[in-house]
C-alpha cells in the first residue's frame, strides 16, 4: 500500500511544474518545491538501481550542493525556505506556511538516503494537500485559500503523524538494531573523504578537512583519542556509583568527519558489552530540538535558516497536540520499556571554531505566543519526567569530548594537536591541587566572586553548610570523566544569599555569541538580563529568554565552579580562538556559573564521592528539593554554563563563618598555597 502510495504521490507532483492552475505568485512556489521533490526522486531512483554509488566523488559531492544549494547562504535572501522572502512574495497571510511547508519537504533529504519511502510519501502528501486547497479556491472563482483549512492541515498532519515521526525517534534512540549510520561507519573506506556523501548531511568544508586530517594521523593517535573518549564514559559510572554492567546501549553523538574516531570507540564500548545506537538530528517539526542539535549531523549549511525555523510548531500548537505527542511518546517507552531500560547514555564528540553567530531577528518567522510558550515549558517538563520513568537518571551518565574544525584558521592542524594533548592532561596532578581548592571551599559559608578591567562581574554565592567536615564536601573534583577535559571543581550553591551580578564581555553558548552578557541575580534566581547584540535592548532580551532561560521567567543558578585548566587557557589565548572555545572547554578556563538544573538533576539521590572518599552533599538546592512534593516545580530540562575568563577576573574569595577571607585567584592567578602550579602555563604564556 505504501508503494502504491508512494508512486501515486509521485506522479501527481511530476505534472505540477507543467501546470497552470494555481496563479502566479504562488504558482512559482509550488513549481519551485515540485521541483525539489523531483530531485529527491531522481536521487532515490539512483539509490534504489545503484548508479548513485557508481559516482564519481566530484559527481557526489555536485549533488550535496544541489541537495543544499537553495538555504546557503548565498541563494537563501531568494529562497521560499526563507520567511522573509516567502512572506514578501506570497503575502503575510501565506508566507509563513509555505515557508515552514518548504523546509518541512526538505527534510526528504534524509529519508531518501535512509530508504524510508514511507516517510517520503507522507511528506509529500502534505505538499500536495496544500496544493489542492489553492488549486480548488482558483477553480473556484473569487474565493480566497482559507487559512483555517491550512493551518487545519498542518494541525492534523502533526498529530496524525506523531505516531510515525516521534515514535520512530524515540525507538531510534534506544534501539541498536537501527544502524543505517554504524553500517556506513564500519564498512566504508574512511581513508577516503567520499564516504561522507553516503549519510545524507549536508557535507562542506569542515568534514572534508575533518576527515583527510584524521586519515592522516597515525593509529595510535586516533586509538588514543578514541579511548580518553569511551574510557571517560566508562570512569564517569564508576565515579557516581553506577552499575554499567546493567546496561547495554550507549548513544553515540558527533559531526560528521571523526568516523575513524568513532569506528575504534564502537569497538571500545563493544569491550564494555554496548551495543551503539547512532541517530540522525531531526530534520522535522516533529522531532527537531528548538535548539540546537541532538545525534550526529554534517555541516550546518546555513545557521540563519535553523534559527528562522526554530519556532515552526507555533503554527499548530496547542494543548491538545501537546497531549497527543505525549500519549504517544508514552506508549512507545511502554511497548520497547526493556529496550529503554538498557539506556547507559549519551557519548557525545562536540566540535567549536565556527565562526560565531549573530542571528538576525525576523519579525516574518514563526514565533509562538505568550500561551504557546506556557504549553511547550508544560510539555517539556512532562517529556522529561517521561523519560526518567523508563530511562533513569540515577542509572544513567554520559560523557562530552571537543574538536576543533578547520575553519578555525589556518593553524588548525596545530590547534587540533594542542587539543588532544588538553584533552589527556595528567588527572593526578588535577585531583591533587583540586583538592586543595576544594579544602579551603569547604571552609566557607560563601563565596565572593569579582571582575576586573571591564568586566562588572559582583556575586556572592552562597554554599551549603558541612554537618561532619571529615565525612562530607560542598565541592565535587571533576578529573575528566563525563566532562573532558579535566579542570574544575563544582557544586550546587544555595540560592537564598546568592546575589548579585555575573557579567562576560563576550561568550559563546549554544554555537550563539553574546557580547557583554549580564545577569542580576537575587536569591539565587536570575532578576534581570541584557546583552548588547543588538541596538534594541528588547531584542537582546528576548535573545536571551530564547536560547538561556529557554522562555522560562527566571532560572536558578545550578552550579557555580572554578576552572583550573590554565593550559586549556593559554591554548586559546595563543591562537585567538578564546570565544570560539566551546563552554566544554571554556567552563576549565575560569569560574562558571551554570543556570537552569543542578548537575546532578535527576539523579540527587545517588551518593557519589570525590577520590578522598568524602560524600558530596551538595547536590539540591531549594527549587530541585521540590521534587519531593511535585516534581513538575523542579526541573527546568536546560542547564547552560557562563564563564568568566581569567583574565576578566578580579579575586575569588572565600568568606568563611569567623569572618576570615580565603584567597583561591587575585588578578587573574591561583594564590591560594599548593595550587602554584596552575600558574606555570600562565607564566610560559607571558615570557
Amino acid at each position: 500500500m505504501t508503494t502504491e502510495r508512494y508512486e501515486l504521490a509521485a506522479e501527481r507532483i511530476r505534472q505540477i511544474p507543467k501546470e497552470e492552475a494555481v496563479s502566479l505568485p504562488f504558482r512559482r512556489y509550488f513549481q519551485s518545491v515540485s521541483e525539489f521533490v523531483l530531485l529527491l526522486l531522481d536521487l532515490k531512483k539512483m539509490m534504489e538501481n545503484g548508479s548513485y554509488g557508481k559516482l564519481s566523488v566530484e559527481e557526489k559531492k555536485e549533488w550535496n550542493h544541489k541537495l543544499y544549494a537553495d538555504i546557503l547562504p548565498e541563494q537563501y535572501e531568494e529562497s521560499y525556505a526563507n520567511p522573509t522572502y516567502a512572506v514578501k512574495e506570497l503575502g503575510e497571510d501565506y508566507g509563513q506556511i509555505l515557508s515552514f511547508l518548504y523546509a518541512e519537504v526538505r527534510g526528504g533529504i534524509a529519508w531518501v538516503f535512509e530508504r524510508k519511502e514511507e516517510y517520503l510519501t507522507i511528506l509529500m502528501e502534505l505538499f500536495l494537500e496544500v496544493y489542492s486547497c489553492f488549486a480548488v479556491a482558483e477553480a473556484e472563482e473569487g474565493r480566497e485559500v482559507s487559512l483555517h483549512e491550512l493551518k487545519d492541515i498542518l494541525y492534523w498532519y502533526a498529530s496524525d503523524y506523531c505516531d510515525v515521526f516521534a515514535a520512530e525517534r524515540i525507538c531510534d534512540q534506544i534501539d541498536p538494531s537501527r544502524d543505517f549510520a554504524k553500517n556506513i561507519i564500519e564498512n566504508a573506506d574512511l581513508t577516503n573523504a567520499e564516504y561522507l556523501y553516503s549519510f545524507g548531511e549536508y557535507i562542506g568544508e569542515n568534514q572534508i578537512r575533518t576527515a583527510e586530517h584524521l586519515a592522516e594521523l597515525p593509529e595510535e593517535v586516533i586509538r588514543k583519542m578514541a579511548e580518553v573518549y569511551t574510557e571517560g564514559y566508562r570512569i564517569g559510572f564508576i565515579n557516581t556509583g553506577k552499575d554499567l554492567s546493567k546496561k547495554s546501549v550507549v548513544s553515540i553523538r558527533y559531526v560528521l568527519g571523526f568516523e575513524r574516531v568513532i569506528k575504534l570507540a564502537i569497538a571500545n564500548f563493544a569491550k564494555m558489552g554496548l551495543k551503539p545506537v547512532i541517530y540522525r538530528a531531526g530534520v522535522s517539526v516533529l522531532t527537531k530540538a528548538r535548539n540546537g542539535r541532538a545525534g550526529y549531523y554534517g555541516g550546518i549549511p546555513n545557521p540563519q535558516y535553523d534559527y528562522d525555523h526554530k519556532d515552526d510548531m507555533g503554527l499548530f500548537l496547542n494543548k491538545r497536540f501537546i497531549e497527543r505527542k505525549l500519549e504517544v511518546m508514552k506508549h512507545t517507552y511502554e511497548e520497547h520499556k526493556e529496550l529503554a531500560a538498557q539506556f547507559a547514555g549519551p557519548a557525545v564528540i562536540e566540535t567549536f571554531g565556527e565562526k560565531p553567530f549573530i542571528p538576525e531577528v525576523k519579525e516574518e518567522a514563526v514565533t509562538l505566543n505568550e500561551k504557546q510558550e506556557k504549553i511547550f515549558l508544560s510539555y517539556t517538563s512532562k517529556a522529561g519526567q517521561l523519560m526518567n520513568t523508563y530511562i533513569k537518571g540515577e542509572e544513567r551518565s554520559f560523557t562530552i569530548v571537543a574538536y576543533p574544525v578547520p575553519e578555525i584558521g589556518s593553524k588548525y592542524e596545530e590547534i587540533f594537536n594542542e587539543t588532544i594533548r588538553i584533552n589527556t592532561l595528567d588527572a593526578a596532578l588535577y585531583t591533587k591541587v583540586q583538592q586543595t581548592i576544594i579544602d579551603a571551599l569547604n571552609q566557607g559559608t560563601s563565596v565572593h566572586i569579582l571582575g576586573r578591567g571591564k568586566n562588572k562581574t559582583d556575586l556572592t554565592v552562597q554554599l551549603h553548610t558541612l554537618q561532619d567536615p571529615e565525612k562530607e564536601t560542598i565541592f565535587e573534583n571533576c578529573v575528566a570523566d563525563v566532562n573532558i577535559p579535566v579542570g574544575e571543581v563544582f557544586t550546587s550553591p544555595q540560592l537564598q544569599g546568592t546575589n548579585g551580578k555575573l557579567h562576560v564581555t563576550q561568550v559563546y553558548l549554544g554555537e550563539l555569541q553574546y557580547l557583554d552578557l549580564e545577569m542580576d541575580f537575587l536569591d539565587g534566581k536570575i532578576a534581570d538580563y541584557r546583552c548588547s547584540n543588538f541596538d534594541n535592548e528588547e531584542d537582546g532580551k528576548k535573545y536571551i529568554a530564547d536560547h538561556v532561560l529557554h522562555n522560562h521567567e527566571t532560572l536558578p543558578m545550578g552550579e557555580f565552579a572554578i576552572g583550573t585548566n590554565t593550559t586549556a587557557y593559554v591554548m586559546g589565548r595563543k591562537y585567538g580562538i578564546e570565544d570560539k572555545l566551546p563552554i566544554l572547554i571554556a567552563e576549565k578556563t575560569g569560574p562558571h556559573f551554570a543556570v537552569g538544573d543542578t548537575c546532578y538533576s535527576w539523579c540527587e539521590d545517588v551518593r557519589v564521592y570525590n577520590p578522598d572518599g568524602k560524600e558530596i552533599i551538595a547536590k539540591d538546592n531549594e527549587i530541585s528539593l521540590l521534587r519531593k512534593e511535585d516534581v513538575s516545580k523542579a526541573y527546568f530540562n536546560c542547564h547552560t554554563d557562563i564563564t568568566i575568563p581569567y583574565d576578566e577576573l578580579g579575586s575569588i574569595r572565600v568568606q568563611t563563618a569567623e569572618g576570615k577571607e580565603l584567597s583561591i585567584i587575585e588578578g587573574g592567578r591561583f594564590v591560594l598555597p599548593g595550587t602554584e602550579v596552575l600558574n606555570e602555563p600562565l607564566d610560559q604564556e607571558n615570557a
